[in-house]
């Protein structure tokens, strides 16, 4: 393990337990970061403009819709970089706030470069892999007409898997960079007023969420542009512009990569910490969380950030990709179907939508403002109501923008009216969108009865409390389906009666019409994001409190922020699993076009009456059972080491307790960074491995056995099978973990015997066993699934 991640160097314990002499390693740059600060101010503007230049001219060339997407992207840099230097611009607090915060930072940066460096060996591997497999297969004719050959799409696609997969790096360090700066400026801001320090933590929130939408936005694009000129997409004897968006698929796959292994990486380090230090420190020892003698503490801090802050940055970038790559593909081959003369409008919507989510989000975070009297301490109002009203003015001008954007975009003289179905079609995401929040916030929030009822199943012991908890999470499952199957019909029904046809005259509407729900669904996601970042900082803004001994009532005020944070998190979960069940529906119809292109077979269809079919989907069932038990299992093992450590200090440090010993807390950050980079390889390799294995298996068998098209047919059938119970799975642990971990809230806010009771302690235990199921398994699994389809679709030609 890196030097730089033994972070607890802290020299002699104080006699004053809230100063932490010495806690930093060497401060950590990245190596991108450092190349640029050596390079002359002038010579940077100069290569910046050049740049900058370079991209409006190939966007120029391409479409003026693509200068439109270049501006709104750079617009919300500049905005994103004003909302980093406000937040920078907030006092960090005494010294002893500030030397935790630098400890957590130097844990997170730590553990983030030794990840990511073992993530981008694996990337590099894998991305070679592409290049053999891509440049021994199949070639649809109309890529041959195009002068497109192999060896072209090979390194195309290698290259957009390479770039998607450091744009979600780069998303997952934004995530991570401004929570760790943000954390001790919102513990300082509590000390003075609620609102403020709710400011902070939005403002914060909002840079990473900017920054991320942005970059997978500008990412497809920039990659769009540069095929579109390089090509000469749409000149004689060139590519047709329906085609180009298959080339972006090793984008979205690339994204899909990163942010499996980061959110198993992040979410097995966050939680084996957590559980660690909850189970001797809170019911062993009876301290309180975040108390300064647990040696667990500075892990628990450190895998916020790189848990879920790094890890959900790289998860949401990820999903954007996914959806804008699988509607751009759908809008393509619908154009084509129909024969509208311009189709690039239909290929270019998704980029527009989120360019307009990046305007109406930022008017969502500029709306949570401070107030003037800042003396006052107590929380005035709820936070979780100012959140909700941010929420509700984006949703309100996501509904005007989206409408603006179908008519600019998808208005065509064949249909005149079909730009008003999409429209509706639009609305219906944006609404399952809302519901979504709603429904989780109704079963994980402590202000709603679920929850309470949770709690109060903890007055009878452990045992029923975790029976309370599997059953509404069991419970927690129905709602959200019953939505999403009636927004994939709603959406579905009127894309097809918009009034498009095909030669033959038969609708073909209705796959886009699912695809603009999806769209409409993530058409406020930069402000969903904001509210996800929010949950960590607000949980290391109490860390920092508890640790450097604040008064009470700066405690209560954090903790009312955490809570609702805790809320946002779920909330975000439930919006991330809603969107992942229309992407991959859209990708699973991506995946149906492109087969029947390279085979030339129609492919319409998967008949699970055929026995190797059905098999296909048990496999993949299989496979969401399987990942989630060794996503749990590698929490459990080593949240096993931290106690065994915890206990051992406690133990052979008696005077930790009466704060005259020092609590090694590097030794604690070692095991798990190390522990969590171990563990996230095994569950990580299941899901890249599986469908390639499958595929390639049935292929053979079909091949003996006289059916072309099995092996793509069993993949496609896996893929049915393990997105639907992925989506139930998911559903489960992120609401079930959820609610445990609120109910564990309420009861510390002094309901049913309050802190340090029998029933604290059940409930304790509760949310120790939800820990991974909200924050490990049931995040992968978001990502699991569209990877599973984005890896399926680059594939797709081995499989025939």
């Amino acid at each position: 393990m890196d030097d730089d991640m033994e972070t607890g160097n802290l020299g002699p314990y104080q006699e004053r337990p809230r100063t932490f002499p010495n806690m930093r390693s060497k401060p950590y740059t990245p190596l991108i970061f450092r190349l640029l600060m050596r390079i002359n101010s002038r010579v940077l503007l100069v290569l910046l403009l050049f740049g900058f230049g370079a991209l409006f001219y190939i966007g120029a060339r391409t479409s003026p819709t693509i200068v439109f997407v270049y501006t709104v992207c750079i617009i919300s840099f500049i905005v994103s970089i004003y909302l980093t230097k406000w937040v920078l611009a907030k006092d960090e607090g005494p010294p002893e706030m500030v030397q935790i915060s630098e400890a957590i930072r130097d844990g997170a940066e730590g553990f983030f470069r030794t990840q990511y460096g073992t993530i981008s060996k694996m990337a590099v591997l894998l991305g070679l892999v592409i290049l053999v497999i891509y440049l021994f297969r199949s070639t649809t004719p109309q890529q041959e007409a195009s002068g497109v050959g192999r060896t072209t799409t090979a390194y195309i696609t290698v290259a957009a898997f390479f770039l998607g997969a450091l744009c979600s790096g780069l998303a997952g360090y934004v995530g991570m960079w401004v929570s760790v700066r943000a954390n001790v400026r919102v513990s300082s801001a509590a000390r003075r007023s609620a609102r403020e320090a709710l400011q902070i933590a939005v403002r914060a929130g909002g840079f990473s969420a900017l920054i991320v939408v942005g970059m997978a936005v500008l990412g497809i694009a920039i990659l769009y542009s540069t095929f579109y000129v390089w090509l000469g997409v749409d000149s004689p004897g060139g590519m047709k512009i329906t085609d180009l968006p298959l080339l972006l698929v090793g984008y979205g796959f690339g994204a899909s990569f990163v942010a499996l292994f980061a959110q198993l990486g992040g979410g097995i380090y966050t939680k084996a910490a957590d559980v660690g230090a909850d189970l001797v420190g809170k019911v062993e020892q009876g301290i309180p969380e975040d108390d300064p003698r647990n040696p667990a503490v500075i892990a628990d801090l450190v895998g916020d950030n790189v848990g879920d802050c790094a890890a959900r940055g790289a998860d949401l970038f990820e999903s954007i990709a996914a959806e804008i790559i699988s509607a751009m593909i759908l809008g393509g081959s619908m154009a084509q179907r129909c024969k509208i003369e311009d189709p690039s409008g239909f290929i270019l919507f998704p980029l527009v939508v989120h360019s307009f989510d990046l305007i109406i989000s930022s008017v969502g975070i500029f709306s949570i403002r401070g107030t003037r009297n800042s003396g006052v301490i107590s929380v005035p109002e709820d936070p979780m109501a100012i959140l909700e009203k941010g929420y509700s003015i984006t949703i309100v001008l996501a509904v005007l923008t989206f409408g603006l954007s179908t008519r600019w975009m998808l208005y065509t003289e064949q249909a005149p009216s079909a730009w008003f179905n999409f429209a509706l079609c639009g609305l219906v995401g944006i609404t399952t969108a809302y519901i979504f929040v709603w429904i989780t916030k109704y079963y994980t929030d402590y202000k709603h009865e679920p929850v309470r009822t949770l709690a109060l199943a903890s007055t009878t012991g452990h045992g029923t409390n975790i029976i309370a908890g599997v059953s509404l999470g069991l419970e927690s499952t129905a709602l959200p389906v019953l939505v999403i199957s009636t927004s994939i019909i709603a959406a579905y029904w009127l894309g097809q009666t918009s009034g498009l046809v095909d030669e033959s005259g038969n609708p073909t509407g209705g796959l886009f019409g699912t695809a603009v729900a999806t769209m409409g669904m993530l058409s406020t996601a930069a402000y969903v994001l904001t509210m996800d970042m929010f949950g960590p900082i607000a949980d290391n803004a109490g860390g920092i409190v508890e640790m450097s001994q604040q008064p009470e009532s700066v405690r209560e005020i954090t903790d009312v922020l955490d809570a609702v944070g805790n809320t946002t998190k779920a909330t975000t979960k439930g919006f991330a699993i809603g969107s992942a069940a229309l992407a991959s529906f859209l990708l699973f119809s991506a995946y149906m076009d492109e087969v029947s292109t390279f085979s030339h077979l129609p492919f319409a269809q998967v008949d699970i009456a055929i026995p190797e079919v059905f098999v296909g989907g048990l496999l993949g069932s299989m496979l969401i059972f399987l990942f989630s038990a060794w996503a749990c299992a590698a929490v459990g093992r080593t949240a096993q080491e931290v106690v065994k450590e915890v206990r051992r200090q406690f133990i052979e440090r008696p005077g930790i307790m009466d704060y005259k010993e020092k609590p090694d807390y590097g030794r604690c950050v070692s095991i798990v960074a190390s522990a969590s980079l171990r563990e996230m390889i095994k569950p990580g390799a299941l899901a890249i491995i599986s469908p390639i294995a499958v595929g390639l298996i049935f292929k053979v068998l079909g091949y003996y056995t006289g059916h072309p098209l099995l092996g793509a047919k069993v993949v496609a059938s896996m893929l049915m099978f393990a997105t639907v119970s992925g989506i139930l799975m998911a559903l489960f642990l992120n609401t079930s973990g959820g609610a445990w971990d609120n109910a564990k809230k309420y009861i510390e806010t002094g309901a049913l015997g309050g802190k340090g009771s029998e029933c604290h302690k059940a409930a304790i235990t509760g949310d120790t066993v939800g820990d991974p199921f909200k924050d490990t398994a049931g995040p992968s699994l978001h990502v699991l699934i569209k990877m599973l389809a984005t890896i399926t679709l680059v594939m797709a030609p081995v499989f025939l």
